[in-house]
């Protein structure tokens, strides 16, 4: 058999191997905004063995920040944080009832990076160089974290895994023919979606949207991701985003999204702080 015959019998293989290793889940419920996007997981990555894995990443770094003297430095900060997470965590079963029990924990690291985060199972971290660079207000704060929290909800770090996994098989069945090899690990895969590719624009619509329902359900201004986003366009300069909140289209028409979405959710937020 002729190479090109081999590779393409495991081009084959390799497309059997993605249809059938991911199945269409959909991991919140749609919320007032909704989000309702099939997604498609691989078996090959569950869902509690991903949540294992970032605690233990989560564990790293928190160990590495405080040998470092940069845990949770300015108790102001790190009170005013905590005070936001709680009332965003207690909107989180509009979208997945389950998530009001998740462990949720959130640090403020000294870090001179415009950053914030959250892993799998609501493991979050700010850093000092957003607070002190954007200066956002509890507002604008509660929009960058409900945007974390929801990438976190909707298991886009998951769902990335899955797609990268089940191309590894494609690449791993095309590395059989051609006598070469690969391998990977489910936490190097983590770590590689968490902190160094960029999320993809769907992802980052869904996380918006979400991230302001949360907001305004649980009190704050939703109009504030709109102000949030304009004053991370300024810090820019006109360079790229922040990685955290990286994104194809342009700012303005991720603004325009986000005033839409805004006055979408505004009744939640009218209603929250009447009561």
């Amino acid at each position: 058999m002729s190479l090109f015959s081999r590779m393409l019998g495991a081009a084959a293989l390799a497309a059997v191997a993605v249809l059938s290793g991911c199945a269409g889940v959909n991991t919140t419920q749609s919320g007032s905004i909704g989000v309702n996007r099939t997604q498609y997981m691989s078996s090959m990555v569950p869902e509690a063995q991903l949540v294992q894995e970032a605690g233990q990443q989560y564990s790293q770094i928190i160990d590495e920040a405080r040998k470092q003297k940069a845990l949770d430095r300015d108790a102001n900060l790190v009170a005013r944080v905590n005070a936001i997470t709680k009332r965003l965590v207690a909107q989180v079963g509009v979208f997945r009832p389950d998530a009001a029990s998740w462990d949720w924990e959130v640090h403020v690291l000294s870090v001179d990076e415009v950053n914030a985060w959250c892993m799998p199972g609501g493991k979050m971290a700010v850093y000092t160089g957003l607070v002190n660079q954007i200066k956002p207000t509890d507002a604008e704060l509660a929009a960058i974290m409900g945007h974390e929290m929801a990438h976190a909800l909707r298991e886009h770090a998951r769902e990335r895994v899955s797609q990268q996994m089940v191309t590894n098989i494609g690449l791993s069945v095309l590395a059989i023919a051609t006598g070469s090899s690969a391998a990977s690990d489910l936490g190097g895969q983590l770590s590689n979606v968490m902190f160094t590719l960029p999320n993809s624009r769907t992802h980052e619509t869904e996380a918006d949207r979400m991230g302001v329902e949360l907001a305004a359900r649980a009190g704050y201004d939703p109009r504030a991701a709109v102000t949030l986003w304009q004053k991370m366009g300024a810090a820019a300069g006109g360079k790229a985003p922040p990685e955290f909140m990286s994104t194809h289209p342009s700012a303005e028409t991720r603004i325009n999204e986000l005033q839409q979405a805004s006055a979408q959710v505004m009744p939640l937020y009218e209603a929250a702080i009447k009561k």
